[in-house]
This record gives structure tokens, sequence and C-alpha cells, in this order.
């Protein structure tokens, strides 16, 4: 990551993103319209942040992410490298919210690890975790922590597949020998599944 705003800048904000001080920005970054960085978070190189994106106090996003069009990534979010955010998905940091009570102290943090894609309008409830290279389907609400290369969708989000490195499905096989094997059809990478444990060979 660069170092904060005041040395020769090495990413590009439209002129209508309003970028708070001080904040960490990587080389190659672009921020786009009417978004907002607060202080004190971190954005790491190569990101994409689109319009109208809100990155609260203190979260952390990894390098080469790419969060669309509106968008906020409340304190107590962190996002691991290589992360999709879809359109309008939505990240919450109170489990129970009130607006006449203040719970700033009380805030869930929420993970989401390297690879992860969250579809468009997809909801993700504070407090839990995405998997490496899972893959949150469009207008899910995510309740639960989601396992590494998991394909879930619905409301609430339920468990339907699995998905390969490059986000094609997995086919496992329904026997119950394990563990399991597969290989991705688009790329040819092998897996091997154990109940909800699924690693790359």
């Amino acid at each position: 990551m660069t170092a904060p705003m005041d040395v020769a800048r090495s990413f590009y904000a439209h002129e209508t993103a309003v970028i708070d001080q001080p904040v960490e920005i990587g080389a190659g970054t672009k921020i786009w319209h009417f978004s907002h960085v607060m202080r004190d978070s971190r954005i790491g190189a190569r990101c994409n942040i689109g319009q109208n994106v809100v990155v609260s106090p203190h979260c952390v996003i990894g390098d080469n992410v790419k969060i669309q069009n509106n968008v906020s990534v409340y304190t107590g979010v962190t996002i691991e490298d290589d992360v999709f955010c879809g359109p309008s998905m939505v990240f919450t940091n109170v489990i129970n919210p009130r607006s006449f009570i203040e719970r700033k102290a009380e805030f869930k943090p929420t993970l989401v690890k390297r690879g992860a894609s969250i579809g468009a309008n997809a909801t993700i409830v504070c407090g839990v975790t995405l998997g490496q290279y899972c893959f949150v389907g469009a207008g899910a609400t995510v309740t639960r922590d989601v396992p590494d290369y998991a394909l879930v969708y619905g409301n609430p989000a339920r468990l339907r597949g699995w998905v390969c490195y490059c986000g094609d499905p997995l086919e496992f096989g329904t026997g119950a020998v394990e563990p399991q094997q597969a290989s991705c059809r688009s790329c040819g990478r092998s897996y091997r599944r154990e109940g909800l444990d699924v690693r790359a060979d």
C-alpha cells in the first residue's frame, strides 16, 4: 500500500470522490464518482471502487478488490485480496439496530476471505466469515459462515453446491465415501472434499 495521500498520489480518484485523512490507498486503485473513503481506512493496490461507495473508518480492503456501485463497507468489515462485491450488496455491523440506541461498541466483525464473490443485492449479516473463493448468489441473505469454495443463495442463504477458483461449478457426486474428488471442466483444477472442507489438490 502507498503512504497517505500527502505523498505523490499513485491512485486515481474522481473529482467528486471524498477522501478523508488519514487513509492508505494502494497504487493503481481507482475510486469513482461520489464515493467516500473515510479516515483510518486502508485500501490495497489495483482496486476498483465504483460509484457511490462508502468505505467507513478502520475498514481494511486488500489488493485487486472490485466493489461495484452503491456498496457501503461498514466499520468492522475486512475484505481480503481478489474479492468481488456486486452492485448494491449490503454489509451490516450491528445485529440488533435501533435508531435511538447507540451500539458502536457492539459492532460485530465480518471477514470476506480471498477470492470470494458476492452477488448483486446480497445482504451479509454481521459476524460471519465468507470463505475463500466462495460464491454468494444475487439477492442472498447470509446469516452464517460460508465454507471455502461453497455456493450459497436464497433467503436465508443455504449451501447449494461448490465452485472452482475460476467460479465454475464443481461436481463431487453424492456417494458416502470420502474424500470425494472433483475436477473443474473449465480450468482443470482438482479438488477433494471431506464434509464441508473443500481443498485444492
